[in-house]
């Protein structure tokens, strides 16, 4: 259910505002009753009780043809990315790279023995090589690893997750190392960790997002599953301890644990256990492979494991343990190192591409490190701190009020809230930006990719379905469980329709508070939210 959790503003006062960079509240000048075929959409018996919001702008004209609720601050979850990744899109430019060096500590003898420490510095590359397909370009599932646990399945990618170590290592050995007497070390002080909702301290360096990927397919009654899992480094074994079972009994898959604190001490293990009927069917892909996945929670342990292995794979005798805590204490001054003292460097996809990955499946570790790197550009190292930066960004570069929203980190987490006019006035200004087709780009597209993927219920009507690829939206759902069982707190699409009738359009679609059982009910409600999307579509 935590899992599911993160899966889950009229002259005087216009003239007051002015002065210090914010908008009035936003004028209802919108028709005041909705379309007939989208109201009926709202009064489904589902709805009863929640509470729905809807602003439509002309991107043409700045007029907003719907609005609904303009003054609520809604739960919009996941939608914030589209605030994040925008912002520092538009600080460090569509095309910039978070780049990784590794640095010696110590002299290089004629031997090729570095007398000293080896140190790679984590620069907030979301991705260090490892999602990176044979084109250039980033691999993408539309069911994301990082969602597998709670999605209950994930479409794994096909590049190698530990491919940008092994170019470093070999980088490392190309320039003349042969041996390293003293430790290697994972420096990860490029900003204050941040507590991922209870999971983890998130830090500056990766591996395959920080999960374990396990991949899991049934084999006979009776016998142990197959279960596969990626990376593979001695920092944390798995055991596998799941059974295959007979159709159709109860399924039981347990991680013990989810989240191992002993990686970085000997003998680090996980286990997958319970049970596996022959016949199930995987759900969100309905197709074989199963997969589940144990968060990496002290990510640098883990890299530093990773770093050793690739290292020693390259040819280089490393005479540090492999397994064991990252010895930061050994580490010089902070951003002490020289450029002659380079030995070599990942360059990291574009922000572009991070853009793409964070917004298609909703990658909350990249929108949380996204918003710590602005932090970054305003000169400051830890979450609260970048928060309060980008409050004064948002009223002094995008006119935004702060009392019209309520951001607690950059992915949308707990009760994350805006209006309706904030969001899509916030839309509106980045399509302004000359960084908008990259940010566009990154959303995702209804019916197509990402987290509209699954969204087609539109389509059984003939003349909604050429809506297909015409919507670009952010998702964002947050569910909570409660006495009376779950409820969906927010349930949101933001972005652009290119219309039927030619129009450019920004809108912000939300519901709030309904209560449903289990996850088809919430996909149920992506679907209600496509079909409505579509109607914009055909309809304007």
């Amino acid at each position: 259910m935590n899992e599911l959790r993160r899966r889950l503003s009229i002259l005087a006062v216009s003239a007051i505002l002015s002065t210090i960079g914010c908008r009035p509240p936003a004028q209802n000048t919108a028709p005041a009753t909705l379309p007939d075929n989208i109201k009926a959409v709202f009064d489904k018996p589902a709805y009863k009780g929640a509470t729905w919001g809807l602003r439509v702008v002309d991107l043409t004209t700045g007029q907003a043809l719907i609005d609904t609720e303009p003054t609520r601050k809604f739960f919009i979850g996941s939608v914030r990315k589209v605030f994040t990744v925008g912002e520092l899109m538009n600080q460090v430019g569509p095309t910039h790279t978070y780049d990784t060096p590794v640095y010696r500590l110590g002299a290089i003898t004629p031997e090729g023995v570095l007398q000293g420490d080896l140190v790679l510095v984590a620069s907030g590359d979301l991705t260090m090589g490892g999602r990176t397909n044979p084109n250039g370009t980033v691999a993408i599932g539309n069911f994301d690893h990082n969602e597998a646990n709670a999605l209950g399945n994930a479409n794994p990618t096909a590049p190698d997750p530990l491919a940008g170590y092994a170019a470093l290592a070999r980088q490392v050995a190309a320039s003349g190392i042969k041996q390293i007497t003293g430790n290697i070390i994972i420096d990860d002080r490029l900003f204050q960790p941040w507590n991922y909702r209870d999971q983890f301290n998130l830090r500056s360096i990766f591996v395959n997002d920080d999960v374990v990927d396990l991949t899991i397919n049934p084999t006979r009654p009776g016998q142990l599953a197959s279960v596969q899992y990626r990376p593979h480094a001695a920092a944390l074994r798995v055991d596998n301890a799941l059974h295959t079972t007979a159709a159709n009994s109860p399924e039981e898959i347990k991680l013990d644990p989810e989240l191992p604190a002993c990686i970085g001490k000997p003998a680090c293990t996980a286990t997958i256990n319970g049970s596996l009927p022959v016949n199930y069917t995987p759900p969100m892909t309905n197709q074989w492979p199963l997969m589940r996945t144990i968060r990496i929670v002290q990510p640098a342990n883990y890299a530093r494991t990773v770093f050793i292995e690739k290292l020693q794979a390259a040819g280089i005798n490393v005479k540090a343990s492999a397994v064991a805590d990252n010895p930061s204490q050994l580490l010089p001054a902070k951003n002490s190192y020289t450029p002659d003292t380079r030995v070599a460097l990942l360059q990291g996809l574009t922000y572009s591409d991070d853009a793409k990955l964070i917004m298609k499946v909703s990658y909350n570790i990249g929108a949380d490190t996204s918003l710590l790197l602005y932090g970054l550009t305003q000169g400051v190292d830890n979450m609260k701190s970048a928060l309060a930066a980008e409050t004064q960004n948002l009223k002094t570069s995008y006119g935004l009020n702060p009392a019209d929203y309520v951001f607690v980190d950059g992915s949308g987490g707990g009760d994350t809230t805006a209006t309706n006019d904030a969001v899509t006035h916030l839309l509106t200004k980045m399509s302004t930006h000359p960084a908008f087709a990259q940010y566009e780009a990154a959303f995702p597209i209804l019916g197509v990719d990402g987290s509209l993927a699954m969204v087609t219920a539109f389509t059984s009507d003939p003349t909604l379905a050429p809506a297909k690829g015409q919507v670009h939206a952010k998702t964002g759902t947050y569910v909570e469980g409660t006495d009376a069982g779950l409820l969906l707190k927010g349930q949101a699409l933001a972005g652009y329709i290119y219309t039927k009738g030619g129009k450019k359009l920004a809108y912000e679609l939300v519901v709030n508070n309904v209560p449903v059982k289990n996850l088809p009910e919430v996909v149920q409600v992506f679907q209600d939210e496509g079909t409505i999307s579509a109607i914009l579509w055909r309809d304007n």
